[in-house]
């Protein structure tokens, strides 16, 4: 009885250890980070499909770095299943503007069509 009661510790912390799910903000910070330093595998798990494969393709484009990379996120605005987030990198310290959706229950950065408007 004593192991049935550690093992069931032991479970439960291992199971509340997942992935929380992290708001728009928190993965636009995510994305922007593992973009400008190149963190392929972190990028295709916070994206669409759609979404990776537009930032990789501006992504080789990108000089390398090897300095921390800040994300500061200045706007965010959430209309059901589609969220906008408005951010700035120390990289260049230009503003960008991610578009994500919730898929499977976590929020991931998707394409943004190039005439494509959000709130900000």
């Amino acid at each position: 009885m004593k192991n049935f009661f550690i093992y069931s510790i032991v479970l439960l912390f291992i199971s509340c250890s997942e992935n929380k799910n992290m708001s728009p903000s928190e993965t636009a910070k995510v994305v922007a980070k593992s973009f400008f330093s190149k963190d392929v595998s972190a990028l295709k798990k916070h994206t669409t499909s759609e979404g990776y494969a537009s930032l990789i393709s501006v992504q080789n484009m990108i000089p390398e770095s090897d300095k921390e990379i800040e994300v500061e996120i200045l706007e965010e605005a959430i209309e059901g299943d589609i969220a906008w987030v408005k951010y700035s990198t120390s990289f260049d310290g230009k503003s960008g503007v991610f578009k994500l959706v919730k898929e499977n229950g976590h929020w991931k950065v998707t394409y943004k069509g190039p005439r494509e408007k959000g709130p900000f």
